[in-house]
């Protein structure tokens, strides 16, 4: 349990500002997320992400240099949200990464939760916690009270934050896969973008070995 998050280390804007979108989707596996809202504070691990590599990939909304009001903060500084709605549905929270104009991103897809699971319940009107709790970028977000009003803030505010608190999964535990949901891309549907944590009851999509 994490019974101070001031002694947490946030990550800082020279992570975020790497040029290796597909690395630091895989060194994200272990941080913390941590929000707080209304004074309500909510904390997880990370346990799956997936990479989008800016402009070259078929399966970034960037692809191509395309730039819309949705995407706008693809193209800002790294270490910054890109929180987006899909299908109308469901709140995707991504991180962005590398430069100014470069519009790298990673989508955290699940967590394990830490702290604040109460709230995480009521958030998502659970009466008990189970692996869906924050299995998948939708149930991720309501736990953690996530919000499309939440694109663009820094992940060094006081309401979202990422941090590492010297916790490493080991090499062999962290897996690839090409990644989720994105068939129209192509080629680029195959690529190994996806990461996730062997054996995890709260990694999302296809059955973890």
């Amino acid at each position: 349990m994490l019974k101070n998050t001031d002694k947490l280390k946030k990550l800082t804007n020279d992570f975020y500002s790497g040029n290796d979108v597909v690395q630091i989707a895989k060194s994200l596996t272990g941080k913390i997320l941590v929000t707080t809202f209304n004074g309500n504070l909510t904390s997880g691990r990370i346990v799956e992400t997936e990479a989008y590599v800016g402009i070259t990939d078929k399966a970034s909304h960037s692809f191509g240099g395309r730039r819309t009001n949705r995407n706008q903060h693809m193209y800002n500084e790294g270490g910054i949200s890109y929180v987006y709605i899909c299908y109308g549905i469901h709140t995707m929270f991504n991180v962005v990464t590398n430069k100014m104009n470069a519009p790298d991103a990673v989508l955290v897809r699940a967590l394990e939760p830490i702290e604040g699971i109460d709230c995480m319940l009521q958030r998502t009107g659970k009466m008990q916690i189970d692996n869906t709790l924050t299995k998948g970028p939708g149930n991720l977000c309501r736990a953690m009270g996530i919000a499309k009003i939440h694109s663009g803030i820094s992940l060094n505010s006081k309401e979202i934050f990422i941090a590492d608190d010297g916790f490493l999964f080991t090499p062999e535990a962290i897996a690839a896969s090409n990644r989720i949901g994105i068939d129209s891309a192509g080629i680029d549907a195959l690529l190994p973008y996806r990461f996730y944590v062997r054996g995890n009851k709260f990694v999302s999509g296809r059955p973890v070995k």
